[in-house]
């Protein structure tokens, strides 16, 4: 179990890293998607580390981001 949670973990940081360096909203996307089941450990904590588990939303206003730029692009 501990096992998926790293590999979960080490996908969702190495596609933000190629998704932020690439501004591609898809691999911005794959890695909201993969840091999911970390967010959801990280919101049944009572500390402070609790807002840990709102990164996927972050992610996900970067994907849209990357997504309405990427098409202002091509139309003009």
């Amino acid at each position: 179990m501990l096992l998926l949670w790293y590999a979960s973990f080490l996908i969702s940081i190495m596609t933000m890293v190629f998704g932020i360096s690439r501004r591609s909203w898809f691999y911005m996307l794959i890695s909201a998607i993969a840091f999911l089941p970390i967010s959801y450990y990280f919101l049944g904590i009572n500390i402070a580390l609790k807002y840990v588990g709102l990164t996927p939303i972050i992610l996900l206003a970067l994907a849209v981001y990357f997504g309405v730029s990427e098409r202002k692009a091509k139309t003009i």
